[in-house]
């Protein structure tokens, strides 16, 4: 039985960070599933970085 996780990132912010990071190709190709843990731990840091800034400037 394998649990799906609900992700907290909306599909457009990971569209942009995939774009913006150099793997989109690889997620238009083979979904999400087909990018590499070095790149999703890329993304993530990216997201938290961008949530850092936003809370700065508020």
């Amino acid at each position: 039985m394998s649990r799906r996780r609900r992700s907290m990132m909306s599909e457009e912010l990971k569209t942009e960070l995939a774009k913006d990071l150099g793997f989109y190709e690889t997620v238009e190709r083979e979904g999400w599933g087909g990018i590499r843990a070095k790149d999703a731990g890329n993304m993530v840091k990216r997201a938290i970085q961008l949530a850092e800034q936003a809370a700065r400037r508020s």
